[in-house]
């Protein structure tokens, strides 16, 4: 007799792992979205009417609460592996079939029966905090999968030997939907010609099914009748990475530590090079008594060396250090001593994607071995680069980043972003804008009406202004009044109104070129007119 497999479920993965991620309960309604439409749903959302494929204004106003989420499938397959590892210590040989997912070839008689195995199994996930759980045992794949959706939370449900077509007989053609694009068309297709269960699909002559369905439907003819030949592909684990150093006695010195960690870091340097890997992201934890107490993700433009790494340990490790010092202790000293400090590698390329040019290093390079040196004498944070991002204003499109650390969180730049000023954009943004006046040919302010409309054309204006008194703003001198050669606009907008911004309410903004040749981009709203950005 061929091999059992059991397969263990976790339902909805995606909404586990995205809300773990974001650190909300998993309790709460949630569904993951793609392409603005619902792709998985928990149980909670389900409760409420949600159902996959809605639209997002859809899912909402059958769930106010509903936590809406982003599909990132990365982050599904990385959450996942916990639990591969988890079932691999019990047995080895576990084949990941998607995140939420896998099987394994059935343990039989060593933990005193299937039923007793889907029961340590269950166990050891829950100790990993996976409480939504389920087993099932089957002779074949397809078969164990369905016995496991069918079990409890934390249960299993075992076919006997042979009974794979007797369970399998009952079920909705539904079932077939998980097969992806394919299995909903043919779902659709069973149910136009009257095929309500997989039994009626067992009934038909095999040769019939395929002719009418196809290879696919040929597969999953054999699949109903029990007869899936599909068999469990083990994986290969993943290799162990992670380096660490343990300290004996612990140490309370950033220098201490940082002197004892270089020998640990060309090791991990080494050790990810003789796989032909090289590391673009790693986490550095520390423990104090036992307990990891700093704990955070670098990120490197290019890859990491064992220089880099010490230097990353000697900004987190300081960091912590001199904001949390005792008193009367020295700069420097930890408020409790470190007994160890890990490598953890989050992402890893192949070396080759980094290799250097024909004729060695470029300019690059120095660069950054230059910035860097710099970072260790004013700190990683205290060094900056400007990046782009999504929004309307030209402030709104600016953000910085720590040299070194790779955009995230940034606005789309590619959304529509209505309201926005076209192009070319400005030279100058000022940190804080300008205090400006703009009159008509009779001296009287120009203004925006709420639908929009300009009260009268522009002819006059000054900039540095605060109403009509002169003088300075912001350490900017008044300008003299000059006459309008040009001007462009209003380009209005009503945003972060419901946050009290700097400047609430609505807004318009102009193009205004001056007699001198020089234009800015002006902003009136509820609070006057101001300067924005130039574009000398």
């Amino acid at each position: 007799m061929s091999a059992r497999v059991l397969v263990v479920w976790c339902p909805d993965w995606p909404v586990v792992a995205a809300l773990v991620e974001a650190g909300r309960p998993t309790a709460a309604p949630a569904a993951v979205l793609h392409a603005g439409a619902v792709e998985v749903c928990n149980g909670p959302a389900r409760a409420e009417s949600v159902r996959r494929g809605q639209r997002r204004r859809d899912a909402q106003a059958r769930c106010p609460e509903l936590v809406l989420l982003e599909a990132n499938p990365d982050r599904d397959v990385r959450t996942f592996e916990p639990v591969l590892a988890a079932v691999e210590a019990l047995r080895p040989g576990v084949s990941p079939m998607r995140p939420g997912l896998l099987a394994v070839q059935a343990p039989g008689r060593y933990f005193g029966g299937e039923e007793s195995a889907a029961a340590v199994v269950a166990e050891c996930l829950v100790d990993q905090g996976v409480w939504d759980c389920r087993v099932g045992v089957a002779d074949d794949l397809f078969t164990a999968e369905q016995a496991a959706r069918a079990a409890e939370v934390q249960g299993c449900r075992v076919v006997p030997p042979g009974g794979s077509g007797a369970f399998l007989r009952g079920l909705p053609v539904a079932v077939l939907e998980g097969d992806g694009p394919a299995g909903r068309e043919a779902v659709s297709l069973l149910r136009r010609l009257g095929l309500r269960t997989l039994g009626d699909l067992a009934d038909l002559p095999g040769e019939a099914v395929r002719q009418r369905f196809g290879r696919y439907g040929g597969d999953v003819w054999r699949r109903v009748r029990g007869e899936d030949p599909s068999l469990v592909a083990a994986r290969t684990p993943p290799p162990e990475l992670a380096t660490e150093v343990p300290f004996e006695p612990p140490l309370d010195s950033v220098e201490a530590i940082c002197f004892s960690v270089r020998t640990t870091a060309e090791r991990f340097v080494t050790g990810l090079a003789e796989r032909g890997l090289v590391a673009t992201e790693v986490r550095v934890e520390a423990e104090q008594e036992g307990v990891v107490a700093s704990s955070r993700a670098w990120l490197h433009p290019r890859h990491f060396s064992s220089r880099d790494l010490v230097d990353r340990v000697h900004w987190q490790l300081q960091s912590r250090a001199t904001s949390g010092l005792r008193p009367g202790r020295d700069a420097g000293a930890m408020t409790a001593p470190v007994g160890l400090v890990r490598f953890v590698p989050e992402t890893v390329e192949p070396t080759a994607a980094h290799a250097e040019g024909l004729w060695g290093g470029s300019a690059d390079d120095q660069v950054e071995r230059g910035v860097a040196r710099v970072q260790a004498l004013v700190g990683f944070d205290a060094v900056r680069r400007p990046v782009r991002q999504g929004g309307r204003s030209p402030a709104a499109r600016q953000a910085t980043v720590s040299w070194g650390e790779r955009a995230v969180g940034l606005r789309p730049v590619e959304r529509p972003w209505p309201g926005r000023v076209p192009g070319p954009p400005p030279v100058r943004v000022f940190a804080a804008p300008l205090g400006a006046e703009v009159v008509d040919e009779g001296g009287r302010a120009v203004a925006v009406t709420d639908r929009g409309v300009v009260t009268a054309e522009p002819s006059r204006f000054r900039l540095g202004a605060t109403g009509t008194t002169t003088g300075t703003t912001a350490g900017h001198a008044t300008l003299p009044w000059q006459p309008v050669a040009a001007w462009a606009g209003p380009w209005p907008v009503d945003e972060s109104w419901w946050d009290g911004g700097a400047a609430p309410g609505p807004a318009a903004r102009f193009q205004v070129v001056g007699v001198d040749g020089r234009a800015w981009l002006l902003v009136c709203g509820s609070a006057g007119w101001r300067v924005e950005a130039g574009y000398d």
